[in-house]
């Protein structure tokens, strides 16, 4: 069955909270509704009914948008899917007005996000 990607497709707390337990174990249940309205753009992955992928972008209003939340479940990681999930995001991105794209990452994640084109760089971080 082929996958589908959406831009700003209608979710549900269950379907995303369904993907983010199976993908990041230490998830707790999440209300993702107040947290879209704040959006500039999400991005859905389904094969069939089933959201197996999800990135979310946020943005200033301006200039700079940051990618948030990229998540892909795990029977289908390694398939390329997160690659295709935030290219997309970033297209989407560049077509709501963006200049710069950010992402955050753990160093495990540097092969991913350096296949859909980010480089590194020097920033701060604080923990609140």
């Amino acid at each position: 069955m082929t996958v589908t990607l959406t831009i700003r497709p209608a979710l549900t707390d269950a379907e995303l909270n369904e993907l983010f337990a199976a993908a990041w174990p230490e998830h707790r249940p999440t209300a993702f509704a107040p947290l879209l309205t704040r959006s500039l753009l999400w991005v859905g992955a389904h094969r069939g009914s089933r959201l197996i992928g999800y990135v979310n972008v946020v943005g200033d209003g301006g200039a700079h948008a940051f990618i948030l939340d990229t998540t892909v479940h795990p029977d289908e990681q390694r398939l390329g899917l997160g690659v295709r999930l935030v290219r997309a995001a970033a297209e989407q991105a560049r077509e709501h007005g963006a200049h710069w794209l950010h992402v955050d990452y753990e160093p495990h994640l540097t092969g991913i996000y350096a296949r859909c084109g980010f480089r590194p760089t020097a920033a701060g971080l604080l923990a609140l």
